[in-house]
């Protein structure tokens, strides 16, 4: 199926559809249980001379005359008074805002945590009851917990705020000054809510740190850094729309009728499709990925498992020149740790070996796994590979502790070798990691914060954002380490690393402490009528577009002792013949100032897709409208006919020169698609 753009209807194109009637004609279109009147029932009534001038103004302003605007409107006499509207029609030609309530009174109340009963003990602003929270009411027709759930979306020249409860709702504030009055109070009860404390500036500095006030206060916050994007993109009012952005180049069925589980995309000749029954190998190209190549069945045997565990593969690293790859599997579908996993030689299509997580003798778990960096796959003598668990961040070697390969084929469950980490004593609550492309580690946690370790130490993290009140469920960081992409359940958070030492040099969170002069992270969101057409589906796995810098980036910005290593590192290389010439020529790393330039994330039956560039231009239309973080509702979206699996951009060198970006892979549970990308940037 095609792409779609993220599109806003601006109320006063609807209105102007159910308003230019006189009072009592659109009094009764509006009402939704009321059919509107014949013209026959109704009595003719002939207008009267004005006697006065006053008169005559407010006869002009009733016939929309001299004052056929939308701030023309008269505050009525009514507490917290706003104009109620109601989406319907989702994506479809008649898509259209429907007035639900010409004036009706909003208020912030006390209520049960669901925000489903009513209950009059907190209809006032001052419930007690501790295990209460924040509600937004609006009449009898609204009444939702103040959370991102509600995914506020804020019109400030419209006096508008958009939001999902129950449907797509939108009110119109009377005046200025009323819709400024409400964002300070929806952002103090959002706190509250959140954090569970009253939003004063103490709480903010407890909650986000001395360094991290400009997450609080994001107004004054500096954003400096965040121009160094490498093209600016200019302005635009609203999204563009172009059908022929993303096409679809090829379909692939799941064969042998197992379920696709997850995508392992390889940057030379294979990518790889792992589902519940094996392993079904594609061919890559520059338009995507194609054919029915080998398949690996998990047969009775070849996956051996443990008293408990789940057969079916979770996690799929590609290794050693992608010949190799190391599967994990859950010990049970609610939890997704694992005591071992068993590597798979793809030229034989042989499991070789099952291998067991072990530290001072004993059986421990893992809940993921990862590369040693962005381009280890690639590398055709490796060996090793990290792994992480709720409180343990470590690196396994598959080589015993003499330095030789460990025998697999007379051990029938080998043990590798912890050799580098730390296991924390409680309260990390680890999530997800991903790695730089030297070797540099970001790892997002349950309670929201982001840590950043560089590759020297495991132990303590150079830098710890802190969290936004949702877990991060999957990390990602572009290969320089500049950018950090947190996914959550309702948006994803970016992050920039960059910072200014005391001696002006710019450096990475990843190599040193920022201080105080941190920019505020930027989400990246649904508009709430994408948001409800997505329902309880949560945001996954969001990626940055797959690059590779040049070797001089690499190098720059290493120490001496560092630039030592890599210098041995590259002669005991060389001593090795390459296994595969491809892998020979993947290593070399693409042309200098090479950029990521899309991220893309999955939600339900979305693909979401937006430009990076446009993400980190801060003239960006959507930031002009900015309550509390700035947020980016522009987006392109890939819809398909079942849920999702994952959507990931193959790596760069399958980018052919009519297209910016190389092909977009989406994977559902059945088939598999590939997008390209057009000559012209895709334009959101």
């Amino acid at each position: 199926m095609g792409a779609n753009a993220s599109r806003d209807v601006d109320l006063s194109d609807s209105e102007s559809e159910c308003e230019e009637t006189t009072d009592h004609e659109s009094d009764s279109e509006e009402s939704y249980d009321t059919p509107a009147s014949q013209p026959s029932d109704r009595k003719r009534d002939y207008p009267k001379t004005p006697s006065s001038i006053d008169e005559i103004e407010s006869r002009l302003k009733e016939l929309k005359i001299k004052y056929n605007n939308n701030n023309s409107s008269t505050a009525p006499n009514v507490k917290n008074a706003v104009k109620l509207y109601l989406h319907v029609g989702g994506h479809t030609a008649k898509s259209k805002w429907l007035v639900s309530e010409k004036v009706i009174s909003y208020s912030f109340v006390r209520g049960a945590p669901n925000g489903d009963a009513e209950d009059d003990d907190y209809e006032d602003e001052g419930g007690s009851d501790p295990n209460s929270c924040w509600l937004l009411r609006i009449g009898s027709k609204v009444r939702a917990r103040v959370d991102e759930n509600l995914q506020l979306k804020a019109f400030k020249e419209q006096r508008r705020m958009d939001f999902v409860a129950n449907g797509v709702w939108a009110i119109r504030f009377f005046s200025a000054e009323e819709w400024d009055r409400f964002t300070k109070r929806y952002q103090d009860c959002l706190f509250e809510n959140t954090y569970g404390y009253e939003a004063n500036d103490a709480n903010k500095l407890k909650v986000y740190g001395k360094d991290f006030i400009g997450w609080a206060n994001p107004e004054v916050a500096d954003d400096s850094v965040w121009e160094d994007a490498d093209m600016k993109t200019p302005p635009t009012k609203t999204p563009r729309r172009r059908g022929n952005d993303l096409t679809e180049e090829f379909e692939e069925a799941a064969v042998n009728g197992g379920a696709i589980q997850s995508l392992a995309l390889g940057a030379l000749d294979n990518s790889f499709l792992v589902s519940d029954s094996g392993i079904q190998v594609v061919r890559n190209y520059s338009h995507g990925i194609q054919g029915k190549g080998m398949y690996v069945n998990f047969e009775e045997g070849k996956l051996s498992q443990r008293k408990g565990a789940n057969a079916t593969p979770r996690k799929a690293l590609l290794m050693r020149a992608e010949t190799n790859m190391l599967l994990m599997s859950p010990m049970n579908e609610a939890k997704p740790h694992s005591k071992g996993l068993h590597q798979l030689d793809i030229e034989t299509g042989r499991i070789v070996s099952e291998w067991k997580f072990e530290k001072d003798g004993a059986d421990i778990s893992m809940r993921d796994i990862t590369n040693d960096n962005k381009g280890a796959q690639m590398d055709p003598s490796g060996s090793t590979f990290l792994g992480l668990d709720d409180n343990r961040l470590c690196r396994w070697d598959m080589r015993d502790r003499r330095g030789m390969v460990q025998d697999i084929v007379n051990e029938s469950t080998p043990v590798l070798n912890w050799t580098q980490g730390h296991q924390f004593s409680r309260g990390t609550n680890f999530q997800c990691f991903a790695t730089t492309g030297d070797g540099s580690i970001v790892v997002g946690s349950l309670d929201g914060k982001i840590r950043l370790y560089s590759i020297s130490s495991m132990r303590q993290a150079k830098t710890a954002f802190p969290g936004l009140g949702l877990p991060i469920t999957h990390v990602d960081v572009t290969f320089d380490g500049k950018w950090i992409l947190g996914t959550t359940d309702t948006y994803l958070v970016l992050i920039c690393s960059l910072f200014t030492d005391k001696d002006g040099k710019t450096k990475t969170g990843f190599a040193g402490r920022m201080g105080n002069k941190i920019s505020a992270p930027r989400l990246l969101k649904l508009n709430p009528v994408d948001s409800h057409m997505a329902g309880a589906s949560k945001f996954r796995n969001a990626q940055f577009s797959w690059v590779r810098k040049h070797a001089q980036d690499i190098l720059k910005n290493l120490c001496s002792d560092c630039l030592l290593a890599v210098h041995l590192s590259l002669r005991l290389f060389l001593r090795h013949k390459l296994q595969r010439a491809d892998a020979r020529n993947v290593v070399q790393v693409t042309e200098e100032g090479k950029q990521e330039r899309h991220l893309v994330a999955t939600v339900g039956k979305f693909s979401v897709i937006w430009n990076f560039q446009q993400v980190k231009d801060g003239s960006h239309h959507c930031y002009q409208n900015q309550i509390g973080l700035k947020s980016c509702y522009c987006y392109k979206i890939v819809l398909k006919d079942d849920s999702i699996v994952d959507s990931r951009f193959m790596h760069d060198k399958y980018a052919v020169s009519d297209s910016p970006e190389a092909p977009l892979v989406v994977a559902t549970p059945m088939r598999v698609s590939s997008f390209s990308i057009s000559s012209r940037r895709l334009e959101l």
